[in-house]
C-alpha cells in the first residue's frame, strides 16, 4: 500500500533553516508529481511547492527564492530546503503524491523569532 512519511520539522529560529523529506513506499514514484502543502491553524491548506517527473518545480509566491523543491527518485524521496524562515512559514508541512491523490501526515515546523 502507498505510504508517505515526512520528517525534519523541528523548531527553528526566524531566519534559520530546514529540509523537510518524505519518503514515498509502494508507489512508482519516478511517474508521480510530488507537492509540498502546509497549514496553519485557523488558516487553508495552501499549495507550497511541487516538482513534476522530469524535475520542473512549482512555487507558491509566498515562498519563491526562500524554498527549493527537489526529489531524488532512487531513494523515493521528495525534499522541501527552507532558507530564510519566518515566523509566518509555522505550520504543518504535507507532503502529497498530487497523481494519485495520497497524502502523508505532516510534520511540524514552528519558526520564532
Amino acid at each position: 500500500q502507498v505510504q508517505l512519511v515526512e520528517s525534519g520539522g523541528a523548531l527553528v529560529q526566524a531566519g534559520g533553516s530546514l529540509r523537510l523529506s518524505c519518503a514515498v513506499s509502494g508507489s512508482t514514484f519516478n511517474v508521480n508529481v510530488m507537492g509540498w502543502y502546509r497549514q496553519a491553524p485557523g488558516k487553508q491548506r495552501e499549495k507550497v511547492a511541487s516538482i513534476n517527473s522530469g524535475g520542473s518545480p512549482w512555487y507558491a509566491d509566498s515562498v519563491k527564492g526562500r524554498f527549493a523543491i527537489s526529489r531524488d527518485n532512487a531513494k523515493n524521496t521528495v525534499y522541501l530546503q527552507m532558507n530564510s524562515l519566518k515566523p509566518e512559514d509555522t505550520a504543518v508541512y504535507y507532503c502529497r503524491i498530487l497523481t494519485l491523490n495520497y497524502w502523508g501526515l505532516g510534520t511540524q515546523v514552528t519558526v520564532s523569532s
